[in-house]
């Protein structure tokens, strides 16, 4: 009697938590169940929030600025494992796609006019949302579109190039800055990857923009030739730049790579944390290790903290739905789902 009733408690003990045990173990390392759900909350978050249209729009008070916050929504759609025909928010990722078609100009510019202020934001974070996306399109006559619309984006970004190098807020060569500039040279960078032609001398001159902007202690400063501070967001972005460009052992990334460790802390209070933090935690997984391993499991805590009951991340700057888009990027980095955040 007592010989059958253990075998039924084992028997209900392992059928109870063995599928529990599995799960946890087939997570990448350092994502936990509580990772997943926070992930899973995120997500359904920007479901409900996407607009009819298929864009996303903030409430910040920096603007709505759509192209760019529907691109990073994207992003975090992307890293789900959704295509505009695969996953469980396929069609979610299927209606951004087409309010993205629809915003390119005549130019190639991917913009909606008056409602982005700062378009070149919105063009080079829609350029790599879609040139990552590219490829993955079961569909002949939508994967053609998306070349075609991408060809565009890339000369609209090579025309604007400044002398120096680099891009500021508008479509112009008369101009230039580092988080723009780290916008499209990332952009360009997945477009070449998805096997898109990309001028070789603009990606140079890109990448020497970065390099004429180092300042002595390894920092990156706002603007090329224009004596200023090292800013350690815009240094981290520097960073993914180099990696993905495959230059992991180029001095320059290892020192801008230094100097952020060294300012840039999950618990600290700064100005533009999420923009720090949506950088450096890619440089740190691309780099790996165990700056990686110490990282992840704080940010991970921190973003755990945070969230709110809806789903969504606070921010009072730009908005919720930028702070979603990045946390959900930043938590679903150890899934390793898109190429341009592979080593």
């Amino acid at each position: 009697m007592m010989n059958r009733l253990a075998t039924t408690i084992i028997l209900i003990l392992v059928t109870t938590f063995a599928p529990i045990v599995q799960a946890e173990r087939s997570l990448p390392l350092h994502v936990t169940p509580a990772t997943v759900e926070a992930i899973d909350k995120g997500l359904k978050y920007l479901v409900r929030s996407q607009g009819r249209d298929g864009a996303w729009r903030n409430e910040g008070r920096y603007g709505r600025y759509p192209v760019a916050m529907s691109a990073l929504a994207g992003m975090a759609l992307l890293m789900d494992g959704n295509t505009t025909t695969q996953g469980r928010h396929a069609p979610q990722v299927d209606r951004l796609t087409r309010y993205l078609l629809d915003s390119t100009t005549s130019t190639g510019l991917i913009s909606r006019g008056g409602e982005d202020s700062r378009p070149m934001y919105g063009h080079g974070f829609s350029m790599l949302f879609l040139s990552q996306l590219y490829g993955m399109s079961e569909a002949p006559a939508r994967e053609l579109a998306l070349k075609r619309m991408l060809t565009r984006g890339i000369e609209l970004t090579a025309r604007s190039q400044s002398r120096l190098g680099g891009w500021i807020y508008q479509p112009t060569s008369g101009g230039d800055e580092g988080s723009v500039t780290i916008t499209q040279v990332q952009a360009l960078r997945s477009c070449r990857n998805a096997g898109l032609v990309v001028p070789k001398d603009v990606i140079d001159a890109a990448m020497n923009y970065l390099t004429i902007s180092m300042n002595s202690d390894g920092g990156i400063a706002y603007r090329a030739g224009t004596p200023g501070p090292s800013r350690a967001p815009i240094t981290a972005a520097a960073v993914c730049c180099w990696y993905n460009g495959g230059e992991y052992d180029n001095p320059l990334a290892a020192r801008a790579l230094k100097y952020s460790k060294e300012k840039i802390g999950v618990n600290d209070s700064f100005g533009h944390w999420w923009y720090a933090h949506f950088y450096f935690a890619q440089a740190l997984y691309l780099e790996g290790g165990a700056d990686w391993n110490t990282y992840y499991p704080e940010l991970r805590e921190r973003l755990l903290r945070l969230q709110n009951e809806d789903g969504s991340w606070p921010d009072t700057t730009v908005g919720p739905v930028y702070a979603t888009s990045i946390a959900l990027v930043m938590l679903q980095l150890p899934f390793n789902q898109l190429p341009i955040m592979q080593r």
